[in-house]
């Protein structure tokens, strides 16, 4: 597992990849836009006038820039282990920079808070199962008492035959809105080499394993899930 996170901190740290990267996520992700606004809701909820928000796998800046112009008054912490998406997140945050600390290194590497809320985008689906638990435990213990937790990653049917059609189903939507299709080609093969997907019910399981309560599925989106949980 080790040596898969290490091929996509690579791809990560691509300067083509780099260059290009916010074109990508909305190719991929149905609804990306939606999904940063949801985001933003559900930590509302919680989240003070002036409260600070961290972001695990932060990098690119896209959610930290859509939380940032909602939500002027909160500060932002943001942690990812590829310097280069960090670099175009500052890029991507443009005035709103001076609210955002950006922190190379995973979730080990984020100061110890207390913060009043976190989210965890397009992530956690790069760790195995132990060390998302180990991960999401390490979120929670730098989270206010009853602070909102929100995830989304790919997450669909693991059984024989079924990986394989979503996978292919995540490879069509990105070629049918846009994505090259040799280059999609390339990125489903590697995911499916190298991502450990978990099943909904499973993901749901790993946040409970975490000690996190109130675990609730607010977005579904072809291979994507996405939840809001509770410290």
């Amino acid at each position: 597992m080790a040596e898969a996170i290490q091929y996509f901190l690579d791809h990560f740290k691509d300067p083509e990849t780099v260059a290009h990267y916010a074109d990508g996520p909305r190719r991929f992700v149905p609804g990306m836009d939606g999904l940063h606004r949801m985001t933003g809701l559900l930590l509302a909820e919680h989240v003070p006038e002036r409260g600070h928000v961290l972001a695990l796998g932060a990098g690119g800046g896209l959610e930290l820039k859509a939380m940032a112009e909602a939500h002027p008054s909160w500060r932002f912490t943001g942690v990812d282990p590829a310097e280069p998406m960090l670099a175009m997140a500052a890029q991507m945050l443009g005035p709103n920079a001076a609210r955002a600390n950006l922190v190379e290194g995973v979730i080990d590497d984020a100061p110890a808070g207390p913060f009043d809320g976190a989210t965890c985008l397009l992530t956690l689906h790069f760790l195995d199962r132990d060390e998302r638990i180990r991960t999401a435990a390490a979120v929670r213990e730098r989270l206010r008492p009853g602070a909102p937790f929100v995830v989304a990653h790919g997450s669909f049917p693991q059984e024989p035959g079924e990986r394989d059609r979503w996978l292919d189903r995540y490879a069509a939507y990105a070629v049918a809105s846009g994505a090259d299709p040799d280059a999609t080609a390339k990125g489903r093969d590697a995911v499916a080499r190298h991502v450990a997907m978990l099943s909904p019910e499973e993901d749901e399981a790993v946040l409970r394993a975490a000690g996190f309560s109130g675990v609730a599925l607010f977005y579904a989106a072809f291979t994507w899930r996405g939840w809001v949980a509770y410290a």
